[in-house]
């Protein structure tokens, strides 16, 4: 799952700026060669040949390979905790996460696109083992980002199961509602089609998380 949410701010001096701009360019010329060649097929030094940087340079900005594709894990983490922190309080953290998919697909947020141009992404992950495996583990890590914010949110200690049993299940529901959404696009060619999957899957699995959380203070 690609996490794309555009929340970056600029930085205001120059060399916070140009260390950004290299960093993106690293990552654009890496993702241009793996969804054109396969991700196994790319060597690092070709990437630090195309973004014209040397090969240490790629690894100051990206210690794993694989981090060059998945690129904005770390802003999806902090959109996920925003999504808590920004919360009207009548509205309950559950439901907060729902509206959070509602609003990213009425902003059309890269993080939730279903196109033409973001299945060459996702061909890409399917056809690489290494990808998957990075796919699944930024999975788990976002489920403990979610548990924690969630437990934060509402006065409980990090380790509160019910913060961890609703972060499990809301991450299961939107990876599931994500990957049914990419089926519907390839099925219909027909982006619309492939937003109302996504959402109804969300809302389906926020039935589910409501019933299983009534009585505590997430629901």
């Amino acid at each position: 799952m690609r996490v794309i949410m555009g929340y970056m701010s600029m930085p205001s001096d120059r060399r916070s700026r140009k260390r950004l701009a290299t960093r993106q360019g690293i990552s654009d010329a890496a993702t241009r060669l793996f969804i054109e060649r396969g991700f196994d097929q790319v060597t690092v030094d070709e990437i630090a040949d195309a973004a014209d940087v040397g090969r240490m340079t790629v690894f100051n900005h990206f210690p794993r390979k694989e981090d060059m594709f998945f690129d904005r894990d770390e802003e999806g983490r902090e959109m996920l905790r925003r999504a808590l922190r920004q919360r009207d309080p009548s509205v309950a953290p559950i439901e907060a996460f729902r509206l959070l998919a509602h609003r990213l697909i009425a902003e059309q947020s890269p993080a939730v696109e279903f196109s033409a141009r973001s299945q060459g992404f996702i061909h890409t992950v399917e056809g690489s083992e290494t990808l998957k495996a990075r796919a699944r583990a930024i999975r788990d890590e976002l489920a403990n980002v979610v548990a924690a914010a969630l437990a934060e949110c509402v006065g409980r200690d990090q380790t509160d199961p019910d913060a961890h049993l609703a972060a499990g299940l809301l991450l299961a529901t939107w990876t599931v509602a994500f990957i049914q959404a990419h089926r519907t696009f390839r099925k219909t060619q027909d982006t619309g089609q492939a937003e109302a999957a996504f959402l109804a899957l969300v809302d389906k699995g926020a039935i589910g998380l409501n019933a299983a959380m009534a009585g505590t203070p997430y629901a």
